[in-house]
């Protein structure tokens, strides 16, 4: 599938986030979907991370007449710069925060996108996988006017803690998050999640999203069931099989007038 790589403002000073736009035939304008990659602690691992594609979820878009945007954060591959969403230790991690920092970054996408002659500046979609779908609820807290939707991908911070399977970071910290960020988000919202995600296992996704809920949020839970040996990669799954029907629901919802 092929795109036009794009450098766009970050919230990291003199720092450009490498992306890459895939739009369809014609002069537009189209609504815009981004789509957010996730993230590691690891210095290593993020300083060698690839261009995200999602080649699946882009395609999807795609062929219901979006432009998609693939940002590549601060901190990351060769955007590179200052990581700006650390969580800090696990016993203290600030969830709260690092989620605000990728919500900046994706502000600074949907900015920079909707000024582009060639782009509908009203009904973004937001889609994000892990740290970047955790990005999502806190972008959600802030109700943007260009967004119209969140999409997340089993979002959450502080997975296999001390790289142990089912063991989170600091879970009571993550579902206080969820909560804080669900308190002032009214922007419709769609969390997936696989039964066998050794990252966010159900009892913890589903508290998450309770507590989201239950501070006023706008969410819709799936729990999908197992997806190959590691559900955390939901978002590279077969589509048709286990993500695109809830999607296509979700976007059919929200776009009903009330």
């Amino acid at each position: 599938m092929a795109g036009t790589p794009l450098l766009i403002p970050s919230p990291a000073a003199g720092v450009s986030m490498h992306a890459m736009l895939v739009r369809p035939a014609g002069p537009g304008p189209f609504p815009l979907a981004i789509i957010n990659h996730g993230s590691e602690e690891d210095e290593w691992k993020r300083a060698t991370t690839d261009m995200p594609s999602f080649p699946g979820v882009t395609a999807w878009f795609l062929s219901r007449g979006y432009a998609v945007v693939l940002p590549l954060r601060p901190g990351h591959g060769a955007t590179g710069g200052a990581y700006l969403e650390e969580q800090g230790r696990c016993t203290d991690a600030n969830f709260l925060k690092s989620g605000y920092a990728t919500a900046d970054s994706i502000s600074a996408t949907i900015d920079y996108m909707v000024r582009q002659p060639f782009i509908r500046p009203t009904g973004v979609i937001v889609v994000g996988n892990s740290a970047g779908a955790w990005g999502g609820l806190a972008l959600a807290s802030r109700n943007p006017p260009h967004v119209s939707a969140v999409i997340g991908f089993a979002p959450g911070r502080g997975g296999h803690r001390y790289n142990r399977a089912g063991v989170n970071c600091s879970p009571d910290r993550l579902v206080s998050a969820a909560a804080i960020y669900g308190k002032t988000a009214r922007i419709p919202t769609l969390s997936l999640y696989a039964g066998n995600d050794t990252y966010f296992p159900p009892d913890l996704s589903r508290r998450m999203a309770e507590a989201y809920r239950s501070a006023g949020g706008t969410l819709e839970y799936n729990l999908l069931s197992p997806v190959g040996n590691e559900g955390h990669g939901l978002i590279l799954a077969d589509g048709a099989a286990t993500w695109a029907p809830y999607l296509e629901k979700f976007l059919a919802s929200i776009s009903k007038p009330h």
